[in-house]
């Protein structure tokens, strides 16, 4: 899938994590990361973040994440919202 918009889910609360994805301005995914626990669990929380784009089908892509806290479900759930919205998609499979 392609990006075709810039678009948002997740929120800045305690425990929950902003996902910011826009479209890319060279190949690849490239992720920015804010986090308290960035030294802790950042390479983890990237990596989720990556997983979710393989599993949409995302190859290129700019995402920015501030989290709070978030649990790898969490994480999972926003990213795979924010990256269906931002390729302005409604083909759900969130059983990958």
């Amino acid at each position: 899938m392609t990006i075709v918009k810039k678009a948002v889910a997740g929120t800045m609360e305690s425990s929950d994590i902003m996902i910011v994805v826009d479209k890319p301005e060279g190949e690849g995914i490239h992720i920015t990361l804010e986090s308290p626990v960035k030294k802790q669990f950042g390479d983890r929380i990237k990596e989720v973040i990556l997983d979710s784009a393989r599993k949409v089908g995302v190859k290129d892509a700019d995402i920015k994440a501030i989290d709070k806290g978030a649990l790898d479900c969490v994480i999972m759930a926003r990213a795979t919202t924010a990256l269906y919205r931002a390729c302005e998609s409604i083909d759900y499979q969130w059983e990958k």
